[in-house]
């Protein structure tokens, strides 16, 4: 998705870094020649921060909708009577074991390289108290729950009242086991069930796509904020996020999966990257895997020679279960904002990040911003402000054409792997494919 649908010719992301420009330009300007004007308080207060609320308040309105509908859906297609067996199981333990590996990698580099540090203190903490007053009162709320309560407080008593309090790991629980329970039981209820879910499912992809054609405005307002009470600052905390996050991404894809791919798919890691360049540009120049799907099923079945009914089933859930670039971005983007705002983060709550993550992007849709409603209510869940978000919307196109390569990487390679253990001894096996790389 490059453009909105009747908001002109000009691409959406390009009306992004115009609002990035624009409000980061106004907000160093303020804050050089009149950081100290009464009036330049009143427009922060009354005009630029109302209008990031708005957007934030939108994509807060999406998020658990969004979440159970994608989470139950995600479920129920991989336990489908005609996908059930091994390459089901297979497809499973690949998704949530190279999502953990990559959300690992960005707890680990946003830990080492530290990007949000170096704000002055102070500026932190009074920003910290004028932007979100119920970020600090959930961060205070949280401090001295035990790790078991932690893992209890899972487990929802009452899954409405998790919802209305925006405890998002509880919800995606019941929707998990929601989405089993469906999978087993396959009665005409159970299928209009799943058909209305797969509506809300439409119906929240349409009305992101819909607040995502705001975020121009939201941005300007947002950096406006920022960058007039910060000065030129953040702008070197978001080169230095920048920075994280593409190395981080460049870890996983150019060591992890080859490795992976070496081990156990027994193809060399250049003629999988020879082989699947076609999907991998087009993934690049998209920012979207369910786009590049057709792609990537050519690839992976003509290129990389994986049985059809393999990469067909493992690409395809891939493209909205398997994106394991997107959550390794929101947990980078949850840790930077959290040092950012001077909000620590214990080992334990860095671990429930880790998980929400995972869950978060097996859940998150496989279209531009639809990880957004993901990270605004986990950076809630630990006290963060959720205005934070303006900070790396200007600079996401980048960032998001990057993930959605290695997310397609990752659902080829894991094609590769899975194929390959589901070949056994026949004679069409996955390195049949090799020497049709050579074009």
């Amino acid at each position: 998705m490059t453009s909105t649908p009747g908001t002109g010719d000009m691409p959406l992301h390009t009306k992004m870094l115009i609002g990035f420009v624009i409000g980061t330009a106004a907000g160093l300007a303020a804050n050089f020649l009149v950081a100290e004007a009464g009036w330049l308080d009143a427009l922060i207060t009354y005009v630029a921060d109302p209008v990031g609320q708005i957007f934030l308040r939108l994509l807060f309105m999406l998020v658990i909708p969004l979440v159970f509908s994608a989470l139950v859906l995600g479920v129920v297609e991989i336990g489908d009577p005609a996908s059930l067996g091994r390459i089901g199981v297979k497809t499973l333990v690949w998704i949530v074991a190279v999502t953990t590996i990559a959300v690992t990698i960005g707890l680990l580099a946003v830990n080492l390289f530290q990007p949000g540090q170096g704000i002055d203190p102070q500026i932190a903490q009074t920003l910290l108290a004028q932007s979100s007053d119920r970020a600090t009162e959930i961060a205070g709320a949280r401090e001295g729950v035990s790790g078991v309560q932690v893992l209890l407080n899972i487990v929802p008593r009452n899954p409405v009242q998790a919802a209305a309090q925006g405890d998002l790991i509880a919800v995606m629980f019941f929707a998990l086991m929601f989405g089993i329970a469906a999978t087993v039981l396959r009665t005409p209820g159970t299928r209009s069930f799943v058909g209305a879910v797969q509506g809300i499912y439409d119906i929240c992809l349409k009305l992101i796509g819909w607040v995502i054609a705001l975020a121009p405005y939201a941005v300007a307002a947002l950096l406006f904020s920022i960058t007039a009470r910060l000065g030129v600052d953040v702008l070197v905390q978001l080169a230095r996020f920048v920075g994280t996050v593409i190395a981080a991404l460049g870890v996983h894809f150019f060591i992890v999966i080859p490795i992976l791919l070496w081990i156990f798919g027994r193809m060399t890691p250049l003629a999988f990257f020879r082989g699947a360049q076609p999907a991998l540009l087009t993934a690049f120049s998209t920012s979207s895997s369910s786009a590049t799907l057709p792609t990537t099923l050519k690839v992976t079945e003509e290129n990389l020679g994986v049985p059809r009914r393999v990469a067909r089933f493992v690409c395809t859930l891939g493209a909205t279960a398997n994106m394991n670039g997107t959550a390794l971005f929101e947990g980078i983007t949850v840790l930077f904002l959290a040092q950012f705002f001077g909000v620590e983060l214990g080992m334990g709550q860095q671990a429930l990040i880790l998980l929400l993550c995972i869950l978060g992007g097996i859940g998150a849709a496989g279209v531009p911003g639809g990880s957004l409603p993901v990270i605004a209510m986990i950076l809630v869940m630990f006290g963060i402000p959720p205005e934070g978000i303006g900070l790396i919307l200007g600079v996401d196109r980048l960032l998001d054409m990057c993930r959605t390569v290695v997310n397609i990487g990752g659902d080829m390679a894991g094609s590769v792997v899975i194929g390959r253990s589901e070949a056994g001894h026949e004679a069409t096996t996955v390195d049949a494919a090799v020497p049709a790389q050579a074009d």
